[in-house]
């Protein structure tokens, strides 16, 4: 019979066998299972944060900072991670701005983490940043320097610091950058502490933008649209500056219900039927097809006229024969309607699209409205009359800027911008804007012959409350009714003015609009104010964007005393003459008398009289001279010489 095992072998044996399960089940954990549970203890260990990257700066294109992010930061050390605690205590002090000794007492405390919360600059932390053992905790916060200034238009940030609305939205892309990850260590706890023997993924900074806003216009055109709007007892207004020759935008101003600089709406979104501001457009089509002459004449039917279609034009200022310039000087409906029956529908159509109209100008700014321009498949037989005086066609005040800023650059559309220059986040350029012409639309004769019809509304038209006494302005008023609910509302108008500053090679394009002005609303008495006060306000600014020499040079051309030093440099010129080439005729005619006119009316009545004009002098003033003397026969094209009272002092 088998002997029993012993009770001393079954509990070896159970111990074997429990010796056994556990390095089985450690096998597993280890072999099988390794990966897994070395993870778990990772992940309970560490965590992945994100790190912020810096949002880029917006500068206006004199450098003024008009959003900034400003950085600061906390400083973390690790003491057990420092290579050497010596060396390291002199530089923490510094950076930290405590005493060597205090800074020396803490490291040696034997804490797992230290930090200082500061908030310290970059300046005084830099020299920590490659230091083993220390870590810069980086905070950012967005800041505006000027917060006054166009909020609007400049924009904010969303709860995740992203652009929400403004420019800050428009260039978020571009001014975001991308943010990194570092990975942190928990203790028992649950406290967090960063680890230097861990990897970190760097942020990328947001790349600066500078803008080709002035700080200061910007901030000018704002007051002034304010008080205008205040003063017209309006709903709103729109402010447009632009640099004719580059297409550089200089100041973007809106007002709406007590708010001001808001840029998403009716500056670049959305468009208005312009009014007399597009009598321009019109009389532009006819001189580059060749249709009319500045001194062609019109009978303006002494304000009243009914056409054959049976429809009614009336003008604000009665006129019985009008010149094309003298059309555009008192804004005669009736005048432009019937002179724009000399240009085909086709001729008039693309005069209009090549000023831009019915299109994006390409603004970097989401939401840009391309206005309406219909098709001539679908005009109506009242169509050209009503595009000539401005109305079936809609425009943003920015297309307004635009399209003006063909007759200053002598005939050039360009391409509006508003970023002048994107640096990365060492200071290299990554872009920089060139002018970018769009085409040619009028030759430099026709752009020439518009702009002084439109220092003839200035001077003695309807926009002589935009004309200042220091140069010359030229431009053009505007008033249309608006469009209500898809109705044009009886007592509801846009009041408008457009602007070249000075008349002779603009510097500025300034576009004036108040919406629903009380009492006086027409652009004369509503819009042309601002104008003048926004330039008066430039003037007087020395930061403002205006070249001064140039604006210097032709002040001394204007000017009508000075002795004879002035005398001895007024200027000699010969007076473009609106028929085109001189043709003498056989027939001679009586040279009219223009001594003791002003220079302006000198010349309008020699260029009806079929004369050529030689000017002698500054161009303002009165006339002291002229030869032939009044009352000689000449040939038509024959050249009268005048001078005015600048020139007689020599």
């Amino acid at each position: 019979m088998a002997k029993a095992p012993s009770r001393l072998t079954l509990i070896g044996g159970a111990f074997v066998l429990v010796a056994l399960a556990v390095v089985g089940r450690a096998a597993q954990l280890q072999l099988g299972q390794g990966e897994q549970w070395r993870a778990r203890a990772a992940a309970q260990q560490t965590v992945r944060v994100s790190l912020p990257a810096r949002r880029g700066t917006l500068y206006d294109r004199t450098g003024v900072p008009l959003a900034v992010s400003q950085e600061t930061y906390a400083v973390g050390v690790s003491p057990r991670d420092l290579d050497d605690v010596a060396p390291a205590v002199p530089i923490l002090a510094q950076a930290l701005g405590l005493p060597a000794q205090r800074v020396a007492a803490q490291l040696a405390a034997r804490r797992v983490w230290m930090e200082w919360p500061g908030p310290f600059t970059w300046t005084r932390v830099a020299p920590l940043k490659r230091m083993r053992g220390v870590t810069l905790m980086r905070r950012l916060e967005r800041f505006y320097p000027r917060p006054e200034l166009a909020s609007g238009l400049i924009g904010r940030l969303d709860v995740r610091g992203r652009g929400a609305s403004g420019l800050e939205r428009a260039f978020d892309s571009l001014l975001a950058g991308r943010g990194g990850t570092a990975v942190m260590i928990r203790d028992p706890v649950g406290r967090l502490y960063p680890s230097p023997s861990r990897p970190v993924a760097e942020a990328v900074d947001g790349a600066d933008v500078v803008l080709t806003l002035d700080a200061e216009l910007q901030d000018i055109a704002d007051r002034a649209l304010r008080q205008g709007v205040a003063d017209a007892g309006a709903s709103g207004g729109d402010v447009v500056i632009v640099q004719p020759e580059t297409g550089e935008i200089l100041a973007l101003a809106s007002a709406r219900a007590g708010s001001t600089g808001a840029v998403g709406g009716t500056l670049v979104g959305d468009a208005f039927e312009p009014g007399s501001t597009a009598k321009p457009f019109a009389a532009a089509a006819l001189l580059r097809a060749g249709r009319a002459t500045p001194i062609d004449t019109v009978f303006a039917e002494n304000g009243m006229w009914t056409d054959e279609r049976g429809r009614r034009i009336h003008d604000t200022h009665p006129s019985a024969v009008l010149t094309l310039a003298d059309v555009i000087r008192v804004s005669s409906n009736i005048g432009i309607a019937k002179l724009a029956r000399r240009l085909t529908h086709v001729e008039e159509y693309e005069a209009l699209r090549d000023f831009g109209f019915g299109t994006p100008t390409g603004i970097e700014l989401p939401g840009e409205s391309g206005g309406t321009l219909r098709a001539v498949r679908r005009w109506t037989d009242e169509s050209a009359a009503s595009l000539a005086m401005g109305y079936e066609l809609a425009v943003t005040p920015l297309q307004l800027a635009a399209a003006y800023g063909v007759f200053a650059n002598g005939g050039v559309l360009l391409e509006p911008a508003l970023v002048r220059e994107v640096r990365d986040a060492e200071g290299a350029v990554r872009s920089r804007h060139r002018t970018r012409p769009v085409r040619r639309v009028l030759s430099e004769r026709a752009a020439a012959q518009v702009t002084n019809m439109l220092m003839g509304v200035v001077e003695e038209g309807t926009g002589r409350r935009a004309a200042l006494g220091t140069y010359p302005v030229a431009g053009k008023t505007g008033t249309s009714r608006r469009v209500v609910a898809g109705r044009y509302r009886e007592g509801r108008y846009w009041a408008s003015f457009v602007g070249l500053f000075p008349a002779v090679n603009p510097q500025l394009v300034l576009v004036v609009k108040i919406d629903d002005p009380s009492g006086d609303y027409f652009g004369g008495a509503a819009a042309a104010p601002v104008t003048r006060a926004i330039l008066e306000a430039a003037l007087a600014t020395p930061a403002v964007t205006l070249d001064r020499t140039r604006l210097a040079r032709r002040r001394l051309d204007d000017a009508p005393e000075g002795g004879v030093a002035a005398a001895a440099a007024a200027p000699t010129a010969v007076v473009p003459w609106p028929l085109g080439e001189a043709v003498a005729d056989s027939q001679p005619r009586a040279v009219p008398s223009v001594t003791g006119l002003d220079v302006r009316a000198a010349v309008r009545a020699l260029h009806q009289g079929g004369f050529r004009v030689r000017l002698v002098g500054a161009p303002r003033g009165a006339v002291t001279a002229m030869s032939p003397e009044a009352g000689a026969a000449a040939p038509r094209g024959s050249l009268i010489t005048i001078r005015t009272g600048a020139a007689d002092a020599r």
